[in-house]
């Protein structure tokens, strides 16, 4: 158990895609506090690796009030029940958005997402031997995109503040940590 001491928790909102709960506490020197835990179910990121190129998709995303470059990304419709497991999920996100289909996919790592505010987690996949089909994005997914970039093009658009999505920055950390992409060479 932690060093905080939970004496009242309550959830305080809540819809079908997440839900805050209010935690009041006790520190260890006895001083009381309050939390606020954003309570999400956990994702799948997909890394698609065609050998040359990286895709990704671009999207409009509300919280920011920006469209977002990222790896395909997603957790299961709100309210359903889970369709399989995290790398069924990350093969449903990467089909959904991009219309790619993996022939395989390499587990790289869970991460949580806001460990500060959230308990949300999500699993990173490496996709790769992909096969191109029709995307079918959802329907709050309007205005989805998709693109290529070469690792070199990528890496300039981390640099320039094209990508900021911090999740596709994570998942590029294991990425590197399980020894990078495969074919790729130098970048």
């Amino acid at each position: 158990m932690g060093p905080l001491t939970v004496r009242a928790s309550r959830i305080a909102y809540r819809n079908p895609w997440l839900a805050v709960r209010e935690d009041r506490f006790t520190r260890p020197d006895g001083s009381e506090g309050l939390y606020g835990v954003v309570e999400r179910p956990d994702y799948a990121l997909a890394i698609p690796w065609d050998g040359e190129r990286l895709w990704l998709v671009r999207q409009w995303r509300h919280p920011v009030g920006a469209w977002s470059l990222e790896f395909p990304q997603g957790g299961w419709d709100a309210g359903a029940e889970p369709q399989g497991d995290a790398a069924d999920l990350a093969r449903l996100e990467l089909r959904e958005e991009t219309g790619l289909t993996a022939g395989r996919l390499r587990h790289l790592g869970s991460l949580w997402q806001a460990v500060g505010s959230s308990d949300q987690a999500f699993d990173v996949f490496l996709a790769t031997e992909l096969t191109a089909g029709e995307p079918s994005p959802g329907i709050d997914e309007f205005g989805l995109s998709h693109q290529a970039m070469t690792p070199a093009e990528l890496d300039a658009a981390i640099g320039d503040g094209r990508v900021r999505d911090c999740s596709t920055l994570a998942a590029l950390a294991l990425l590197e940590r399980a020894g990078g992409l495969p074919g790729a060479g130098a970048r």
